[in-house]
Order: structure tokens, then C-alpha cells, then sequence
């Protein structure tokens, strides 16, 4: 009789160690690809940030001699600091941990931009920023 328990709870430790085991590999997957949807979201919203302000470019650029409007740029993205500056007529955008970095080309524009409301107008054919 103690043959047939000792038996038995072996086989119900092998089979509570293979559940736990599925266990932990099913886990781990979900893990992974929370981690990889996480790092997409963080991706576009960044994108976002940095089209927005190429499209406001882009809207000056096709806009009468004269226009002028106002914009923000959100303090941060998707939680994280970031730097948003035009170099060599690109918008290049990093976030602070470097993890996500993009440039996307606009035309004909002088000054900088700032976090919060900026300024954008059109004169003699240039666009200004800020200024």
C-alpha cells in the first residue's frame, strides 16, 4: 500500500511541476508581448509628435504670405522627456532614453521650436518659428 502512495505522489508532483511550467512559459509569453506593444505604442506616439509638426510646416509652407498661427507641443510623450529641434531642414525628434528617434524633412524654415505654444508665420516666402 505505501508503494502505491509513494507512486502517486510522484506522479502528482510531476504533474503539479509540468503545469507549473506551462505555467511559467505561457506567462512568459504574454510578458514578451506586452513588452513588444508597449514599445510600438511609445514608437507612434513619438511619430505623431514629430508629423504634427512637420504637417505645421507643411500648412505654412502651402499658406498665403502672411499667415500666422499659434501650436503647442505636449511637455512629453507617452510619459517619457523628449527633445524636438530643427537641424538641416529636418524635425528630429529623441526621446531622453534614446530608445526612439526619428527625422522627418520640412522645408524653407528658420528658428527653433519649444515645448508648449509656439509660434509659426510666413514671411517673404520663409517660414518662422518663434520669432
Amino acid at each position: 500500500m505505501s508503494q502505491k502512495n509513494a507512486q502517486s505522489a510522484i506522479e502528482f508532483v510531476v504533474l503539479v511541476g509540468f503545469v507549473l511550467f506551462f505555467f511559467f512559459i505561457t506567462y512568459s509569453i504574454v510578458q514578451e508581448n506586452t513588452a513588444d506593444k508597449q514599445k510600438e505604442r511609445q514608437s507612434l506616439i513619438v511619430k505623431d509628435a514629430a508629423l504634427a509638426v512637420q504637417d505645421e510646416i507643411n500648412l505654412a509652407l502651402q499658406s498665403s504670405e502672411g499667415y500666422y498661427r499659434s501650436f503647442k507641443i505636449p511637455e512629453n510623450v507617452g510619459n517619457q522627456e523628449y527633445n524636438i529641434t530643427i537641424v538641416e531642414e529636418m524635425v528630429y525628434i529623441r526621446t531622453q532614453d534614446g530608445k526612439n528617434a526619428m527625422a522627418f524633412p520640412v522645408q524653407n524654415v528658420t528658428g527653433q521650436l519649444v515645448k508648449g505654444d509656439n509660434t509659426i508665420k510666413k514671411e517673404n516666402g520663409k517660414i518662422k518659428l518663434n520669432s
